[in-house]
């Protein structure tokens, strides 16, 4: 018996509504349906991450709250392994979804992208956490934790990273789920995963007093329901994608276009590390104040920019899913649209969270000093994510047309370029050429990524007249 004979009436609605805000919805309606709910869900993890860190703050240690800045760069490994199997898995789903459209056939293979996705994902964060569990040692020595946090930073990384595979395995599942155009799906379980995390948070950092060890284990729980719910959902109502390890395979035409488009994320995520650590070596010598000044800043303005995340985000599979039926217009209509929001967006909460940045982050520090470097660190972030707002777009589209070099670029043009301009920025300016390091660098990255784009578009353009309905019926005349 056939997978699709299994398939029930519901799952074939849910899968079909959400193909039509992919295939034909009216853009407005698509970005909406596709954004809106990303943008709630990364805007309600911001809201986490600055609570997360007021929970740490009531414990009144500042190598506590340091902790959490040096420990930022393994979440985002931890974060790098699940995107690569799940941003590049994501992208070639859509793809095949459209590209299905004009050639059903092409829908077989989603099946096995989806589970050497999950699995690969599962596999490699398995490796990464055992080895950085046997070496935590000198890893916390290499985040450039000084002797106050280090006891505070190996707790917190330690069971960070017993937790890889499955922290991996779920975001690589939240792109899978998104690649179908089930935003809502995606909010529901990242939201639902954030009150749990909060549940567990009270319970182990105020009730249990395990400190950032209890943030740690607090956010992995947390986790193991998020790959329920979305392995769930996929199972129930998804037509064609199955995880299940037997279809599992290593064919070139599934492990090449996933892993081309996912190592530019690794790259990135590689570099953002290596920059964190040089970032948090130069930071250190400053004092814990800085640096937890830092952390707390960062929380503040990722609330816009997980806005701006969210379309950038949002519009992956839309993009995707036009470029594999050969829908210029669309693709064309949906780029402009989404670039126009991310415009919105990044000046205007921009300009709010500036206006309100002393109210705020006094709600976090009490030290004059502390509050002061603070405020300094947020004006720069919220230049950076203005920047770096039109530059995830137009990694999207790259990662969504399957333009894998463009992507791979990009992400080491940022880290090649934030090592010399931080330490240069150190060496001529003190503290001050540390904190808008990270601005000149995203300006400078936009503007490379404005001239991979118009060198990509002959590309792309042959890709969409490939994937065309007129090029697919010649194919089928021919044949």
């Amino acid at each position: 018996m056939s997978s699709a004979t299994l398939e029930s009436p519901v799952a074939t609605d849910a899968a079909g509504t959400n193909r039509w805000y992919l295939s034909t919805a009216p853009i407005v309606r698509a970005l909406v349906h596709l954004c809106v709910p990303m943008a709630a869900a990364m805007i309600v993890t911001a809201v986490y991450n600055l609570v997360n860190a007021g929970f740490i703050g009531m414990l009144h240690d500042t190598a506590l709250l340091a902790a959490l800045t040096y420990g930022a760069p393994i979440l985002g490994l931890v974060m790098a392994v699940g995107n690569v199997f799940g941003v590049g898995g994501g992208a070639l789903v859509s793809r095949l979804l459209g590209a299905a459209e004009h050639d059903p056939a092409k829908a077989g293979g989603i099946r096995h992208v989806a589970s050497f996705s999950v699995w690969g994902s599962v596999i490699v964060g398995a490796v990464s956490g055992g080895l950085g569990l046997a070496l935590l040692d000198p890893l916390v020595s290499l985040l450039g934790a000084d002797a106050a946090a280090v006891p505070a930073t190996k707790a917190y990384v330690g069971v960070m990273l017993a937790f890889v595979p499955v922290l991996a395995a779920a975001v690589c599942l939240e792109q899978l789920v998104r690649a179908e155009g089930a935003a809502r799906q995606v909010m529901t379980g990242l939201i639902a995963s954030t009150v749990a995390n909060l549940a567990f948070d009270v319970l182990f950092i105020l009730v249990l007093h395990w400190g950032v060890a209890g943030a740690a284990l607090a956010m992995g729980l947390a986790n193991v329901g998020v790959i329920a719910y979305f392995a769930t959902w996929l199972h129930r109502n998804s037509e064609h994608m199955r995880i299940a390890p037997r279809w599992f395979t290593l064919a070139r035409t599934v492990v090449a276009p996933v892993l081309g488009v996912g190592v530019g994320t690794l790259l990135q995520s590689a570099f953002l590390i290596v920059t964190s650590l040089v970032l948090n070596n130069l930071a250190a010598a400053y004092g814990d104040g800085p640096l937890a000044a830092m952390g707390v800043a960062v929380r503040i303005a990722q609330v816009p920019e997980f806005l701006v995340m969210g379309v950038t985000l949002g519009v992956l599979p839309l993009l995707a899913y036009a470029y594999g039926k050969g829908d210029r217009q669309r693709l064309t209509a949906a780029l402009r649209g989404s670039a126009i929001t991310v415009g919105g967006i990044a000046v205007t909460f921009s300009a709010i969270v500036f206006l309100l940045r002393e109210q705020v982050f006094t709600a976090f520090v009490a030290d004059r000093s502390v509050l002061t470097t603070g405020l300094t660190i947020l004006t720069a972030q919220l230049v950076a994510m203005v920047a770096n707002g039109f530059t995830g777009l137009l990694t999207s589209l790259f990662q969504a047309t399957g333009r894998a070099v463009a992507a791979t670029v990009m992400s080491m043009t940022q880290g090649i370029l934030f090592v010399p301009v931080v330490l240069l920025g150190n060496l001529w300016f003190g503290l001050p050429g540390i904190i808008w390091a990270l601005t000149v660098t995203e300006v400078t990255v936009l503007l490379a990524g404005v001239v991979l784009w118009l060198a990509s578009r002959r590309a792309i353009d042959r890709g969409l007249a490939e994937g065309s309905p007129e090029r697919a019926e010649q194919a089928l005349e021919a044949a």
